[in-house]
């Protein structure tokens, strides 16, 4: 999905909005969108970082909720309900970047070989058991294919060679990443 810078920073101010609101406990604003794009159904994921260290990372891998009700859905399950890190505060907030990617349809990978290190995320799918990594996490990490199949095999909780068995799912997309470092509004963060 190509979002313009519009939908961008929309999406972006909806998940500051759901985060600050929730924290301060109140009232999350409807969403009322004419937009198409911020009405369609997709995949999302916010990571949140402080510096350049992770926060949290929550997200939808399926289309199931328009991606702007989806957005303010992972955003506040990324800042309270990672079970990496403690929840968020109200201060911690203001020290927060919010980063967002968009995903693609997932596609069924037919041949590792053509992955593309940065390009493509990973979804593995054991049918009992199921991890996702996003492209950037790939290139973050210097891994190469191989080193980036294991990673997924093990962030499902699988064996680091699980991803080749034949029952084995594995699936790509691509993201439409962005963050708030990429728009001037980004430095009159509401918190």
């Amino acid at each position: 999905m190509d979002l313009t810078s519009e939908e961008k920073c929309i999406l972006l101010q909806v998940a500051r909005s759901a985060i600050s609101n929730t924290l301060d406990n109140k009232t999350l604003p409807s969403l009322k969108f004419s937009n198409d794009s911020l009405n369609r159904p997709s995949g999302v994921f916010v990571t949140l970082r402080i510096g350049d260290d992770l926060r949290g990372c929550v997200g939808y891998i399926e289309p199931l909720f328009p991606l702007a009700l989806a957005t303010r859905e992972v955003a506040v399950k990324a800042a309270l309900e990672d079970p990496r890190f403690m929840p968020l505060t109200l201060s911690d907030l203001k020290m927060v970047t919010i980063e967002m990617s968009v995903l693609s349809p997932l596609s069924q990978l037919r041949d590792v070989e053509t992955i593309v290190i940065g390009t493509h995320g990973l979804v593995i799918d054991a049918g009992y058991r199921r991890g996702l990594l996003l492209p950037q996490v790939a290139t973050e990490y210097h891994w190469d294919r191989k080193q980036f199949l294991k990673q997924v095999s093990i962030k499902a909780g699988l064996p680091p060679d699980a991803w080749k068995r034949k029952e084995i799912k594995l699936l790509t997309f691509t993201v439409d990443k962005f963050d708030e470092s990429e728009f001037e509004s980004a430095e009159e963060k509401q918190g």
